[in-house]
């Protein structure tokens, strides 16, 4: 369960990752549009969220 977990966080931090890089890329192209740039944030957001309950819930088991 704990490996699970752990590569389960890997994967969201890297999903948080890849849309912020995403993000980045759309504003220094100089195509940056508004609703794209809001929904990328929204994404964002939702990933960092994730990533912060799943490695909590991996410290959680890691201390029973």
């Amino acid at each position: 369960m704990k490996t699970f977990l752990f590569i389960l966080t890997g994967i969201a931090m890297l999903g948080v990752l890849g849309v912020l890089f995403a993000g980045l890329i759309g504003f220094v192209s100089g195509r940056a549009d508004g609703a794209r740039s809001n929904q990328l944030m929204q994404y964002r957001v939702l990933l960092q969220g994730v990533a912060i309950l799943l490695f909590a819930l991996l410290l959680m088991l890691a201390r029973s």
